[in-house]
């Protein structure tokens, strides 16, 4: 099992900056990708941007694009995601996801990902 803690959300205006940060322990050797991703308005959660565990490989929402970063710190277990100029539609909930799956899974699926964290609220105003 892979656990998953998030932290570093909070409350920014509009054109601010936030660094959430999830911390995985448990069975993490076979992890493939971590992601991250946000609660949406629809059935599934909207998968906002993933990495490579291996090889530092990222693909981002056309969304966030430009604007936020996924990078992880390999010794301590850790992604982060770096968000910069935050628009008031980005306020959500935002998860941390782990998978084991293939590399040729789709990364920004919500179906790829198994193990889950709690999330993290992101609130931005105007």
């Amino acid at each position: 099992q892979v656990q998953l803690v998030e932290s570093g959300g909070g409350s920014v205006q509009a054109g601010g900056s936030l660094r959430l940060s999830c911390a995985a322990s448990g069975a993490t050797s076979s992890t493939t990708y971590m992601a991250w991703f946000r609660e949406g308005s629809g059935k599934e959660r909207e998968g906002v941007a993933a990495i490579d565990t291996g090889g530092d490989h990222t693909i981002y929402a056309d969304s966030v694009k430009g604007r936020f970063t996924i990078s992880q710190d390999h010794a301590k277990n850790t992604v982060y995601l770096q968000m910069s100029s935050l628009k008031p539609e980005d306020t959500d909930i935002y998860y941390c996801a782990a998978t084991k799956r293939p590399r040729y899974f789709a990364q920004l699926s919500q179906a790829t990902y198994t193990n889950w964290g709690q999330g993290t609220q992101v609130t931005v105003s105007s």
